[in-house]
């Protein structure tokens, strides 16, 4: 038997995709499970639009956590991409966590709700937001589920209070393949630094701007520079008419400082370094409706 062998039998390692409608605490729970704010979280739908890995590692096990966008029908390209991320994350599963939180009935798509039915690997039905409600309503509930989907695994949690989250991690390694590991062992996401300064100004543009505004937005970094003790970033935000970039900017540029604030205290705790943060607001007409945009933002592979 060769060491790789040996090492794979000892060894248990894959991939857990966590599922389900929009704003059901999927990224909040990916946040807890890792120990780290990962993944961007704001009470408004799509906030998360990428497939995002997050990654737990101990000597004997990797669990590679994956968050997806919550389940809508698409009504444009972006949601189109955004729903292939979603489409992927059953086909790679090696444990399903389907989320759903307390009164909430299906998925929204049929289709998506069918595989789940249907799956071949274990699926971990999740229902979050336990701490809204009561013991009666909490008993209905889990019984509504186990006859809508006899075959899976039911954990009542608060993915945002950290209740329940070890027993569901618990069961996830007792179900995890024996495997060598997928990444590197001091590895904590896929995703580059500069997808998660991306993410974080994004997030701020969720939490202040309202109606069409921050679904209209993309970032993209084009400069970061670790330079040991600080990183020096350059960002610009994509909007896609020049009334929003007014409206981003705001009057004497105090939207637009508020944002750079804000997105730069959360990296400065994020990576430990001293930032120095400059945005800037560029229009790019109708981005999401275009397919070499979705590709250059990240959304479809080329």
């Amino acid at each position: 038997m060769t060491e790789n062998q040996q090492n794979s039998k000892s060894h248990k390692a894959g991939f857990v995709n966590i599922i389900g409608n929009p704003n059901v605490g999927k990224s909040t729970f990916l946040n807890a499970v890792v120990g780290e704010n990962l993944a961007i979280t704001t009470p408004k739908a799509q906030t998360t639009r990428h497939r995002i890995l997050g990654i737990v590692n101990g000597d004997d096990y990797q669990v590679v956590f994956s968050d997806t966008p919550g389940i809508i029908k698409p009504a444009y390209e972006m949601q189109e991409a955004m729903m292939d991320f979603v489409k992927e994350s059953f086909e790679d599963a090696d444990i399903l966590l389907y989320m759903v939180e307390a009164g909430e009935k299906d998925l929204k798509n049929e289709a998506f709700f069918n595989k789940i039915k249907n799956a071949e690997v274990p699926v971990l039905l999740l229902i979050n937001k336990v701490d809204q409600t009561d013991q009666k309503k909490l008993e209905e509930l889990i019984k509504y589920w186990q006859e809508k989907l006899p075959n899976v695994e039911i954990f009542p949690i608060s993915a945002l209070h950290g209740f329940g989250i070890d027993q569901v991690f618990k069961r996830i390694l007792e179900l995890l393949p024996e495997s060598p590991p997928y990444f590197s062992k001091n590895q904590l996401t896929d995703k580059t630094e500069r997808f998660i300064v991306n993410e974080k100004i994004r997030e701020k543009i969720l939490k202040h701007y309202k109606k069409e505004i921050p679904y209209a937005v993309e970032v993209e970094t084009e400069e970061f520079k670790d330079e040991g003790d600080k990183i020096r970033i350059r960002a610009i935000i994509y909007v896609e008419r020049d009334s929003q970039k007014g409206i981003i900017i705001g009057h004497k540029g105090a939207g637009l400082k508020r944002i750079g604030t804000e997105a730069r205290k959360d990296l400065e705790k994020f990576f430990g370094k001293k930032i120095y943060l400059e945005l800037y607001v560029k229009v790019n007409k109708d981005w999401r409706k275009k397919a070499e945009q979705l590709k250059r933002f990240g959304y479809k592979s080329e």
